[in-house]
């Protein structure tokens, strides 16, 4: 057990290593000079001079070699210290903080949307299998994986906000303008979820135990909601987890939709105003959620199933 931990970790430590790599590279071979673009911000849009310029590179270390740039970052990082933002010298470490719990808001609205929608749904789908409601939801999900997140989100808005006048169009820091982006959020989710929960429910349906459950006598309530849901949420709630960070990419796009605060409107307005450190500092942020949350899967079902290995799952 111990030896696929440490193997599993050195895995996701490479991948780190690479993502890190990767994102300081390409912030790099961006077009645009980030000292002009931050000091004509700051000057309020006039020219910087050729001096302010030197100047400002100078300051930051932008004229040092790119490996020289990338082992004193990623030194900092190990230290806890992801750098100051170019444009306004605050902390990295403070503007992530800052702007993390609206978009943690944010996923988890959109994964309780999800699961309210999928669960009967994909019940629902299961149970009246290859019938009308099993075609509709099916449908119904089809369409949920193929409408995306900016499309879906105007047009709520344009029904719910602007003809009917019954939620805000944007805003945040009130329950009525978390409802649109949530349900914005959560439609795509709630596709997969019901299609796996549907497959899932079919697959422990056909178990013996639940043949042996009905003839027994049990009302048919019992033997789906009890015996046969139960079961059949275990592959679900470790997708819910694995698909919870995909939610914050998601949450990128309903951010800019909405105009709500977050890590996604941070990261946006960060690329555009080429303020690297902090672009750098919430793609590894990002990554390592990813990483530690694969990582904590497989273990759990290496602890879970002893005869998974480390290659490829062989039993």
């Amino acid at each position: 057990m111990w030896k696929f931990v440490l193997r599993r970790a050195g895995t996701s430590g490479f991948v780190l290593a690479g993502v890190s790599i990767i994102t300081f590279l390409l912030m790099f071979f961006t077009p645009g000079d980030p000292a002009e673009t931050i000091l004509r911000q700051q000057m309020g849009g006039q020219t910087p001079s050729t001096e302010a310029i030197e100047q400002f590179r100078d300051a930051q270390g932008l004229d040092d070699p790119i490996p020289l740039q990338y082992l004193d970052w990623i030194g900092g990082v190990l230290q806890g210290d992801l750098g100051n933002s170019y444009y306004s010298d605050t902390a990295v470490s403070q503007l992530i903080i800052d702007n993390l719990w609206p978009t943690l808001e944010l996923a988890v609205a959109g994964m309780v949307v999800a699961l309210l929608i999928a669960v009967p749904t994909g019940v629902i789908s299961a149970v009246h299998k290859g019938g009308s409601l099993d075609y509709g939801s099916q449908l119904a999900a089809l369409l949920g994986l193929s409408m995306p997140n900016f499309w879906l989100g105007y047009l709520l808005m344009l029904v719910f906000a602007i003809q009917l006048s019954l939620l805000p169009t944007s805003g945040y820091g009130s329950f009525d303008q978390l409802i649109l982006p949530a349900i914005t959020l959560g439609t795509g989710m709630a596709a997969i979820i019901t299609r796996l929960l549907r497959s899932s429910m079919l697959e422990v349906l056909d178990e013996e135990y639940i043949q042996t459950a009905r003839s027994k006598g049990l009302r048919e309530r019992v033997v789906v909601y009890k015996h046969t849901l139960r079961n059949a949420l275990i592959p679900v709630i470790t997708i819910v987890g694995l698909q919870f960070g995909y939610l914050l990419n998601g949450a990128v796009i309903v951010e800019i939709v909405f105009q709500r605060p977050g890590l996604g409107r941070l990261l946006i307005d960060s690329i555009f105003a080429r303020d690297y450190p902090i672009v750098q500092g919430l793609v590894l942020v990002i990554a390592v959620f990813f990483v530690v949350t694969n990582f904590l899967v497989d273990v759990t079902y290496r602890y879970v199933d002893p005869r998974i290995s480390f290659e490829g799952g062989d039993r």
